[in-house]
């Protein structure tokens, strides 16, 4: 019962402070006060030594700072003496004190001060003197004692803002002569002044005062002249007063010809305006009124007639029971008007606003009716309002049909409308066209409403240049593939929580019009069928908010048809969103291609085993969201790449597996990096194994991980050895032949076993040796005889044996007379016993023997190099390739196998040339 009397009295108007108050009566006020420092907070030349139960000023800080702070301590008096060591201080607050004297001296110790802050102390009035502070700025002495009996503002002649609150004085007059010439604002406020004498402010006649803070002072007599000698006055404020309707249109008369431009009348309890309440405000530059808080009920016609050149008009918090043709008459020049909770009718029969009551206010380009009673809205609502640009009906109780029909804002049809805000006003039908007379509008909110119904499109026809789309929060809205047909140039939709229970898996997608969107909204909808080519279009698209769905499906691996990859359509995303979707799994390719991502949110999911290199391609992530899910281990070959560029990472509530494969690179990452990781001590908590359940990852062990460092370079060298024994026994196996046959060759030219330079500078009485199967003979006859007629001659064995020798040494003979040996391959050479074992055996030994590239292959069939190797123990890549001529089945490709057959003959015997 006690705590409303200890409230200031300066506090009691304003209700915030009021609640606060008792809340911190209600728990206990030490809830509510500060913690008490141990030490003073010196940082960038401000010294914090408040809320530290001092009773003198500390003596070891900086002697360079430049502000000081002692609020909300316990001392007594400042002697000048301690504030030697801080001759630089520009800035000194000792608010909330109990100071009763100011040293005569402070002020010539601290020569650069420009603020002191004294209120709530108890100052003695007798005794203070501010003279010697020349440089002061700023002074708040509010709360205190003060009585003024003397001069204590002379000489300030730099002083700007003085606030003199609260201090019950009982007159506005200062001082008997003029000083404080710099001022301009002034706070008489809470006091107890109730007479505003004529030379009350003389001693600012010689000021340029700005602002004038006249809050809860009681006035009851305003004499003439009172504001003569502050004609400078700008801005006059009037809150809380309460001196009556009388009084204010004396007061106004008083400002008659000034140049004031702004007066706040808030909380005056004006229960109605008369149409001679403002009339001295006629001959002034009056731009801006505030009515707020006064529970008007009235306001007579004519009441702001004179006000010409009035733009600002707030009259919020009232209880205005109708808006009348002639109300606004006179404010022509007006741009703004706050109606917020201002009309409360409750008269059935009268409706709120008449039709044609804004027709006076042509130049309106911010109306609000935000919680207003506004009523039924007809066609002549909003007449003559042909340069509003802003119009706010959120909250507002209107008529009782709940529909926008084609005719709800046909007075609107003039005007360059570009904002309306419908939000919260119990909509629940849009008819087709009802926006047609809307051709300017921007940005359209019609949130928090109870739509339900199949958007077909025509209902947001004429709203071509529409950029802002709000529908979040209503009943069931289903959409089709041409719900947006009409609003091509939107950038914003926000659909959550407004398409529960309904589907988007249809062709083509909605928002396929939309390629100018940047931000889309379809989280807490509870979908689950989705079409990939939900997002196909939105090149644009920036922001993402897909959280609270059921698409866990979507991306699973054993989905029907494989995992749905809804977001390779939008290469631009900035922003994603994917929080309480149920997924456990993300696909290989789920976040493929979004390299301009900086936010990635999928907390409160199941994910657990993450594959690698999944976040692989999130080059600019900055903040990654993974809280709440099932993940145990965090490796390299997930994380590396995210985790470059993060500011933000937020993963707790996981359970991880503290051993060293999991999580011994987060924990050497953690310990590095700059990025904000909140709560790391406290949320990330082990799981297994046993010895670490329940403690935080911060305690593991890491040294522990080390002693693996050789068994790792152990199994990368037994690992090497394994491979390159496997590769060579591989080499080998295919490729053995080849090795053995150049070795062959270095060791005959190493050693000086050839003569084939010497060979192939002497002459050979045969071209070419030909071997040849018996059944091949007819082909050799004729198809090769007749090139001897070009200057080539033939080896055959059976025509050029020489006489008298037996076979074998013929053939030998004849092989070392010939410069080539030409062997024309069949099946039928390949199967005869003699040339296996005696013919071709001699011949490979002369050509490695005399270390010649000699040996032409002529394949009359085709065989495999395979079968060539087990019979003629030659390959193919033995020879050059122009060595191997092969036997044309076509008729016109005899002559071109001559030419290459006699190349062939043409070819040095030396290797490798």
């Amino acid at each position: 019962k006690m705590w409303p009397e200890a409230i200031p009295p300066h506090a009691r108007h304003f209700p915030h402070l009021q609640w606060l108050i008792a809340f911190c009566f209600t728990i206990g006020l030490t809830e509510c006060i500060p913690p008490k420092k141990e030490s003073c907070v010196v940082r960038n030349g401000h010294a914090d030594c408040s809320h530290m139960s001092l009773n003198e000023i500390p003596q070891n800080l900086s002697h360079n700072i430049s502000s000081l702070d002692i609020s909300h301590n316990r001392i007594v008096r400042i002697a000048h003496q301690c504030l030697k060591p801080y001759p630089e201080l520009v800035r000194l607050d000792a608010s909330f004190n109990s100071i009763s004297k100011l040293d005569e001296k402070m002020c010539q110790v601290l020569p650069f001060l420009q603020t002191l802050n004294l209120e709530k102390n108890q100052l003695d009035p007798k005794t203070q003197d501010l003279s010697q502070c020349r440089n002061l700025v700023w002074l708040n002495v509010a709360s205190n004692r003060l009585k003024l009996q003397q001069e204590p503002f002379a000489g300030l002649q730099n002083l700007k803002y003085l606030d003199i609150s609260n201090n019950n004085l009982k007159s506005a007059a200062l001082s008997m002569k003029p000083h404080v010439l710099s001022l301009k604002y002034l706070g008489l406020n809470h006091n107890n002044i109730n007479i505003l004498k004529t030379d009350d402010f003389n001693f600012l006649k010689q000021s340029s005062l700005l602002v004038l803070n006249f809050s809860s002072v009681p006035l009851t007599t305003v004499e003439p002249g009172s504001f003569k000698n502050i004609a400078s006055l700008r801005t006059l404020v009037l809150d809380g007063s309460k001196i009556g309707t009388p009084v204010l249109s004396k007061l106004c008369m008083e400002l008659s010809g000034s140049n004031i431009e702004a007066l706040s009348l808030k909380n005056m309890e004006l229960a109605s305006l008369a149409n001679n309440t403002f009339t001295g405000l006629t001959n002034t530059n009056l731009s801006s009124i505030d009515l707020s808080g006064n529970e008007l009920t009235k306001i007579e016609i004519g009441s702001f007639l004179g006000l010409h050149k009035l733009q600002s008009l707030i009259m919020s918090e009232n209880k205005i029971k109708q808006l009348k043709q002639g109300t606004f008459e006179g404010l022509q020049s007006l741009k703004m008007l706050n109606l917020t909770r201002a009309l409360d009718s409750k008269l059935a029969s009268h409706p709120s606003i008449e039709n044609f009551a804004f027709q006076h206010l042509g130049a309106l380009e911010t109306l609000i009716l935000q919680s207003s009673a506004v009523g039924e809205i007809t066609q002549h609502t909003f007449s003559g309002l042909t340069s509003l640009q802003d119009l706010d009906l959120s909250w507002t109780k209107m008529s009782s049909s709940k529909v926008i029909t084609n005719l709800t804002f046909a007075s609107l049809a003039a005007s360059p409308l570009g904002k309306l805000n419908l939000k919260a006003t119990a909509l629940r039908q849009i008819h087709l066209g009802a926006f047609t007379f809307l051709t300017n509008l921007t940005e359209l909110h019609l949130e928090s409403n109870y739509i339900t119904q199949t958007l077909a499109g025509d209902e947001f026809e004429g709203l071509g240049q529409l950029e802002e789309l709000y529908l979040f929060k209503n009943d069931k809205i289903t959409l089709t593939s041409s719900s947006f047909f009409h609003v091509p140039n939107l950038k914003i939709l926000m659909l959550g929580k407004s398409l529960i229970g309904t589907t988007l898996d249809m062709e083509p997608s909605p928002f396929k019009p939309l390629s100018k969107l940047t931000i889309l909204d379809l989280s807490n909808n509870n979908m689950a069928n989705i079409q990939e080519t939900l997002l196909e279009g939105l090149v644009n698209l920036k922001v993402l908010y897909l959280q609270h769905n059921n698409f866990a499906r979507l991306w699973k691996s054993a989905n029907v048809g494989g995992p749905v990859m809804f977001l390779k359509f939008t290469p631009n995303l900035v922003k994603l969103e994917l929080d309480s979707n149920g997924f456990d799994e993300i696909p290989e390719n789920g976040l493929k291609g979004l390299f301009n991502l900086t936010q990635l949110s999928l907390s409160s999911n199941l994910l657990n085993s993450l594959k690698d290199g999944i976040f692989d391609d999130l080059h600019s992530l900055q903040e990654l969201k993974l809280q709440k899910n099932m993940i145990t281990s965090v490796t390299p070959q997930v994380f590396r790449t995210p985790v470059t560029n993060l500011k933000v990472l937020i993963m707790d509530k996981n359970p991880f597996d503290c051993t060293c494969e999991s999580i011994f690179w987060f924990l050497t990452w953690l310990n590095s990096t700059n990025a904000s990781v909140p709560d790391r001590g406290q949320e990330y908590i082990c799981n297994t194994p046993l010895s670490y359940f329940n403690k935080s990852i911060m305690k593991f062990d890491t040294f522990s991980c080390k002693d693996t460092t050789p068994f790792q370079a152990l199994y990368i060298l037994s690992s090497t050895t394994v491979l390159l024994l496997m590769v060579t026994a591989l080499v080998v196996r295919f490729q053995g032949w080849r090795i053995q046959f150049y070795c062959n060759i270095l060791i005959s030219r190493t050693l000086g076993l050839s003569d084939a330079k010497a060979e192939e500078g002497r002459s050979f009485e045969f071209d070419a040796y030909v071997i040849h199967a018996e059944q091949d003979a007819g082909w050799v006859e004729r198809r090769m005889l007749p090139l001897e007629k070009q200057q080539c001659r033939f080896c055959l064995e059976d025509r050029d044996s020489v006489p008298g020798m037996s076979q074998l040494e013929s053939i030998v003979d004849n092989m070392r007379r010939s410069r080539k040996i030409l062997f024309v391959v069949t099946d039928n050479l390949l199967n005869d016993p003699q040339c296996r074992r005696f013919t071709v055996h001699h011949a490979l030994h002369q050509v490695i023997e005399d270390s010649r590239d000699s040996v032409i292959l002529v394949l009359l069939e085709d065989i495999h190099d395979y079968k060539l190797s087990r019979t003629l123990f030659l390959r193919r890549g033995m020879l050059r390739p122009c060595c191997v001529v092969d036997w044309p089945p076509q008729r016109e490709r005899v002559p071109a196998f001559h030419q290459n057959l006699l190349i062939a003959l043409g070819k040095t015997n030396h290797w490798l040339q």
